[in-house]
């Protein structure tokens, strides 16, 4: 008999929902066969069978939270297999919530595994416990250490029905839908990042006729060249890694009392997926070229909407792009992916009468940028000459081109 046991699901996760169940009791797998599927606070994880054998017992149903470690079922192993624990983690199969670097709020505890029924713990004390080599079940009788309390989980499979708001007669119809954890996540992240952060914005237009002029002559000889097309967000991550570099500020993070400035450009692109906005990161902008960041940008982007993306394609940002102008967003204030004290936020290009000089106006394709900041280590002088930066470097592309 082998336990199908929840494997380590990555840095900062201690637990996470089970979302589906591929097998019931009483079925046969093979080694490898994919047993069940994870939601955790950054991706979905596929959970597979470690061994051949019979599934002979499921403890924890769809919609259970469940703890690292924890026996979550059984598998009768065949004939010569092996008694390892019966899981391991394949790819992961779903995005992420916006991603940091920083730990997401946790969600509330499972109760413990059978084998350790009587011990009640937070993961954050199994996870000492753990990484401390201490047995949980020789704890008990002994004083508990303090630990933060924790709320009974509930099932968190999604509602589908219509529920009554009201037993009024009157009352109008609604519908009750769980928040999926990622959701929870990502709400629970903005949140905190409001709560925690000094948080300003800065605004400023960019002229998008040189860049526009630009891409009409070159796409094609672009596209022929790299098999890939010429999009505006090559264009503002160089202009970004550019004014990154002469203020340095906007590319670090606080640590307690200190200040950490980042000697990288990693750039987060904020993505729509059906679970919500997620941020993969392009690695080392810095040193891509145009051709290089727009392929980045699209297998990412494509992996966000396949549910491919792994934790490591989330972690580690140091400043963030979003682009609300692909939805018609003709101005807003991005809110901080945090522990990254900058966003610049992307809107809707649109044509507006602009002055030339004193006498002369013209219709020019505009687009308000949004800069969103932390003003504990970033001044408002500062934040205005980091979009004025960009402001510049997006106006002269051709420079930026062959600046790199």
């Amino acid at each position: 008999m082998a336990e199908i046991i929840v494997p380590e699901l990555g840095e900062s996760i201690s637990e996470g929902t089970i979302t589906k169940w591929f097998v019931k009791e009483g079925d046969s797998v093979n080694q490898g066969d994919v047993l069940l599927e994870l939601e955790t606070d950054k991706v979905n994880i596929e959970i597979s069978a470690d061994n051949s054998g019979v599934v002979s017992r499921i403890a924890k149903q769809d919609g259970d939270v469940v703890l690292v470690g924890e026996a979550i079922g059984s598998i009768g192993v065949a004939a010569g297999g092996a008694s390892a624990p019966a899981a391991k983690v394949a790819e992961p199969a779903a995005v992420a919530a916006p991603a940091a670097p920083a730990a997401a709020p946790a969600a509330p505890a499972a109760p413990v595994s059978e084998s350790a029924a009587a011990i009640l713990a937070s993961p954050a004390a199994r996870k000492r416990a753990r990484e401390q080599g201490i047995d949980l079940s020789q704890a008990q009788g002994q004083a508990p250490a303090p630990a933060p309390a924790v709320a009974t989980p509930v099932k968190s499979a999604p509602l589908t029905q219509a529920e009554p708001a009201s037993v009024s007669k009157d009352a109008k119809p609604t519908e009750r839908k769980r928040m999926s954890r990622r959701r929870v996540t990502i709400a629970n992240r903005l949140v905190e990042a409001q709560r925690t952060a000094a948080m300003l914005t800065t605004f400023n237009e960019v002229d998008m006729t040189a860049i526009l002029d630009l891409r009409k002559r070159r796409k094609q000889a672009f596209f022929e060249k790299n098999d890939v097309n010429l999009g505006f967000m090559s264009f503002f991550t160089k202009a970004v890694v550019g004014a990154l570099k002469a203020f340095p500020l906007l590319n670090a993070e606080i640590d307690g009392e200190e200040i950490v400035v980042k000697k990288f450009y990693d750039i987060g692109i904020a993505v729509s997926a059906k679970e919500g906005l997620v941020v993969p990161v392009v690695r080392d902008a810095e040193r891509l070229s145009f051709a290089e960041i727009e392929k980045n940008i699209v297998e990412l982007a494509g992996k966000a909407r396949a549910n491919t993306l792994s934790i490591a394609d989330l972690q580690g940002g140091s400043f963030t792009i979003t682009n609300g102008g692909v939805f018609g967003s003709l101005l807003s204030t991005p809110i901080l992916n945090t522990p990254q004290v900058g966003i610049l936020g992307m809107h809707k290009i649109q044509i507006r009468p602009v002055a030339i000089d004193d006498v002369r106006m013209e219709n020019r394709p505009m687009m308000y940028i949004a800069l969103s900041y932390d003003h504990r280590i970033v001044d408002g002088s500062e934040a205005v000459r980091f979009l004025v930066t960009v402001k510049a470097l997006l106006e002269d592309p051709e420079a930026l081109l062959l600046e790199g």
